[in-house]
């Protein structure tokens, strides 16, 4: 009996440790963590870029992963491209700004 409870111990320990492992990030995934916050970044930076009165008309999509957000869509200046990368860049989290914005 005290080697099936040995056993089982065993078990649950190396089930425990697969599941905790599932959550972790790699350099190609991102953890639940990870993806929470960027997904809170993503929509920070729409905000701002919303509330801008150059930039809330144009065509901005805005995406990020892990801290790192990418611009890209459409813009009427090369000034509204810059604009929309500074307004990025200015949103507390934000770790770097690849700014992929076409002037149309």
């Amino acid at each position: 009996m005290e080697k099936f409870f040995r056993v089982m111990s065993v078990l649950i320990c190396f089930g425990m440790v697969n599941t905790l492992s599932g959550c972790a990030s790699s350099p190609k995934t991102e953890s639940t963590g990870e993806y929470v916050d960027d997904s809170v970044l993503t929509s920070k930076v729409k905000t701002e870029i919303f509330k801008d009165p150059n930039l809330k008309t144009l065509q901005i999509n805005v995406k990020t992963y892990k801290g790192v957000v990418q611009l890209s869509g459409f813009v009427d200046s090369a000034e509204n491209a810059r604009r929309a990368g500074d307004v990025a860049r200015s949103v507390q989290g934000v770790k770097q700004v690849k700014n992929d914005l076409v002037v149309k």
